[in-house]
């Protein structure tokens, strides 16, 4: 199955597979056409830049022009794993890819499926998250299939992803390091790794990084993040520590990494089971959270 999935990518075609953070719909990212597929197929703005896997250092640093001693340490001490790296981008990296921006954001998943299926195709794999744009990320094959259906050449089953939120978005572009997306590698681990960012984020119209829209994340479901019942009908209320009344209750982990692990899948499940409303406890403010709030918050209704 990976070898056929890897010609599909070196003809151009679509393969939705795992990574450790939820499942990517990935294309060859030298291919401007194939790119333009994602683009379609997510119903995602030109002006959201894509985010490009690779299997090997090596490999990543073909598609950049600078690879500061940061970098480096940072993929010493986080690769495989959930954080995105922006540097400045190769010539041979299209602009479709990157919104028109002269930056490239580049990760290593932490998923034997993800790696060897990159090394099977031979190319480095662009691949966003593999629903609708704005609506919940998919933890599962099925996820997948019920977002985008056959819209997919192939999808790739590894089963259940095990971070279950996007990676932390980190970019070396510019005179100091900026934080421009949060994740499961917080804060405090990149600074313990190469001293202070910077987490203020400036949003032009083409951004930066991914997962930067006020409103992502969504399920179909209004979704509130309260301690108090938000409207009238049925609701369910996803805590950490007490109940609602009038709710629903459904007990969340009370550790941000299982919090995050199940997130979205329990959010899937609320959406199919009809519910009116979905109230979410807000997590704490403890940088272990920060990822799970800012997901939180841009699905929530204002």
């Amino acid at each position: 199955m990976i070898e056929r999935a890897a010609s599909i990518l070196r003809e151009g075609g679509i393969v939705a597979f795992p990574t450790e953070t939820v499942y990517g719909l990935g294309a060859n990212a030298l291919n401007a056409q194939a790119i333009q597929k994602i683009y379609e197929i997510k119903g995602r703005p030109s002006t959201s830049p894509l985010i490009v896997h690779v299997n090997s250092v090596n490999m990543a640093k073909e598609l950049v022009t600078d690879w500061p001693e940061a970098a480096q340490r940072l993929v010493d001490a986080f690769w495989p794993g959930p954080l995105t790296l922006v540097l400045p981008k190769a010539e041979q990296v299209p602009g479709e890819l990157t919104a028109g921006l002269g930056t490239v954001g580049i990760r290593m998943p932490a998923h034997q499926l993800a790696l060897k299926l990159i090394e099977a195709a031979g190319v480095p794999i662009a691949a966003p998250s593999a629903n609708r744009f704005m609506e919940l990320s998919p933890t599962t094959a099925e996820h997948v299939w019920a977002s985008l259906g056959d819209r997919v050449d192939l999808i790739l089953d590894g089963g259940p992803t095990v971070v279950g939120i996007e990676s932390t978005v980190l970019s070396l572009a510019g005179p100091k390091p900026v934080l421009l997306r949060p994740g499961m590698i917080t804060q405090a681990q990149i600074e313990a790794v190469i001293g202070p960012i910077v987490t203020t984020v400036n949003i032009t119209e083409a951004h930066a990084s991914p997962g930067l829209h006020d409103r992502h994340y969504a399920p179909r479901t209004p979704l509130y993040l309260t301690t108090t019942v938000p409207r009238e009908g049925r609701g369910i209320y996803l805590h950490h520590t007490v109940p609602l009344a009038g709710a629903h209750p459904r007990m969340m982990p009370s550790e941000a990494g299982r919090y995050a692990a199940v997130l979205y899948d329990v959010l899937h499940e609320c959406d199919q089971e009809g519910w009116d409303w979905i109230a979410v406890e807000p997590p704490a403010e403890g940088v272990e959270w920060a990822g799970i709030l800012d997901r939180l918050k841009r699905a929530s209704v204002r």
